[in-house]
């Protein structure tokens, strides 16, 4: 009987951990956000409206997550590279449209050293099984907390997704996009990101054309 018993205890302690480690998993996926599409300035100061409650950083944070096939990986792989840093979530709309245009914009601007990262915010068998029934070629890196600690290093402490970061390839931000992207939005980013690289532009005027741009084509109905 007293086997039993510590049995039944057993069942019953190990169930409730398994309930209490999914109802946080649901907690952390419920702060979650998606919000309406926003360009941020760099730098900016905080701006609760766009999911910000911290400075955006001018250069890229140092940072390490695990990939695919659960190795960690740093960012500084990619160094020398310009990146469009993609944060997302398998469970949120816009995240799933804007990936096709994701895909192609690592393949068409690869030739000018861009390259697309996405960050998956979410747990890692779920984002390699969506990422695998979509044909996602870019890398992923793979996180839950460790990637939320990731986005507030950039300024997004309250996640909105998806957002996405442009880099030079001296790793300094250039734009910082809340929402979801579209072409045209894209190839105004990154024509005026790879001018930076090409020192034709500084990364100042660069941060402003960018924020005049998008204004100009959200008052043409383009976005």
């Amino acid at each position: 009987m007293k086997r039993y018993t510590l049995l039944l205890a057993t069942v019953a302690i190990a169930t409730l951990t398994i309930w209490a480690g999914h109802r946080t998993h649901l907690a952390l996926l419920s702060a979650h956000q998606v919000l309406p599409p926003r360009a941020v300035s760099v730098p900016a100061q905080p701006d609760v409206e766009a999911g910000l409650t911290a400075p955006i950083p001018e250069q890229l944070p140092a940072f390490s997550l695990k990939d695919r096939d659960g190795r960690a990986t740093p960012i500084s792989k990619w160094r020398g590279k310009s990146l469009i840093i993609n944060f997302w979530a398998t469970w949120c709309a816009p995240c799933r449209r804007e990936m096709p245009l994701l895909q192609a914009l690592d393949r068409d601007w690869a030739a000018q050293d861009f390259r697309v990262i996405g960050i998956a915010v979410d747990q890692h068998d779920s984002v390699v099984e969506f990422a695998d029934s979509l044909g996602i070629g870019y890398p992923l890196l793979i996180g839950e907390q460790d990637a939320l600690d990731v986005a507030a290093k950039l300024g997004v402490t309250s996640p909105a997704f998806p957002f996405t970061v442009f880099t030079d390839g001296h790793a300094q931000i250039v734009a910082l996009y809340v929402g979801e992207l579209h072409k045209e939005q894209t190839d105004l980013i990154l024509s005026v990101v790879a001018q930076v690289n090409r020192h034709t532009l500084a990364p100042e005027e660069a941060r402003q054309r960018i924020a005049d741009g998008l204004a100009k084509l959200k008052a043409n109905n383009s976005i």
